[in-house]
């Protein structure tokens, strides 16, 4: 995935109210942008920190700015990580229809937010005569407090939680169900739940695991002019 358009380098001053942050441009002027992530974005929202962002002409925005990417240092060097949480979605139908993962192939037919469940929508359904029906619903990943090792969630999650079980419940019908968490970070070789973060996702993990849902971890290489999905990742549970 290509952004439309460079994106606009800057320091973060703050983010507040969890959708707002305050950054100072390279000339000196000083803007509000959206920032696209309900998590914590622990370690990854600092002071100082260098960020990028993109710029909307949509005279219907009050922020113009969104932010995209920041610089983060866990000791092996300066790496770019993906924070919207708005991206991971098209990142991996992308992957998807390129076949780049090959756990996901042979779906002729995928669609977008397809309603399902109690009053949700699954990220991506694909679809197939032979194969039947696969549900996937795509996390974004961005935390890593160890070097290598990357991590979900980053904060208590209701939602991602209601979502594990209303996938088991796809299962229980006969579908394919599979989770898909994508690290928006080139510095980790492996992934693990945070069960220190939110204790009752990783038990509705495990439950939804010992249900038949499948897991995926994949990787993606992050730039200041795109970003795509690269390879899978282990994943411990």
């Amino acid at each position: 995935m290509q952004f439309s358009s460079p994106l606009i380098p800057g320091v973060l001053l703050q983010r507040y109210k969890r959708f707002l942050a305050d950054v100072r441009l390279e000339d000196g002027s000083e803007i509000t942008c959206s920032v696209r992530n309900t998590g914590s974005m622990l370690g990854l929202c600092t002071p100082g920190a260098r960020i990028w962002l993109s710029r909307s002409d949509s005279s219907s925005r009050k922020y113009r700015h969104t932010w995209e990417l920041c610089e983060t240092d866990l000791g092996a060097g300066p790496v770019l990580v993906g924070i919207n949480t708005g991206l991971p979605n098209r990142l991996v139908e992308e992957a998807i229809t390129a076949g780049r993962v090959n756990e996901l192939a042979g779906y002729p037919v995928l669609r977008r937010e397809v309603p399902y469940g109690a009053n949700s929508r699954i990220d991506l359904l694909l679809e197939a005569a032979a194969g039947g029906r696969c549900y996937v619903e795509v996390k974004n990943v961005h935390m890593s407090r160890i070097s290598g090792l990357s991590e979900f969630p980053d904060c208590v999650s209701a939602r991602a939680a209601k979502h594990l079980v209303e996938l088991t419940e796809m299962v229980k019908e006969g579908h394919r169900a599979v989770m898909v968490y994508l690290i928006q970070r080139a510095d980790t070789s492996r992934f693990q739940l945070a069960g220190d973060m939110d204790p009752t996702y990783h038990a509705g993990f495990l439950a939804a695991r010992a249900a038949g849902i499948e897991a995926l971890a994949y990787a993606c290489d992050v730039r200041t002019d795109g970003i795509d999905v690269t390879g899978r990742l282990p994943m411990a549970m």
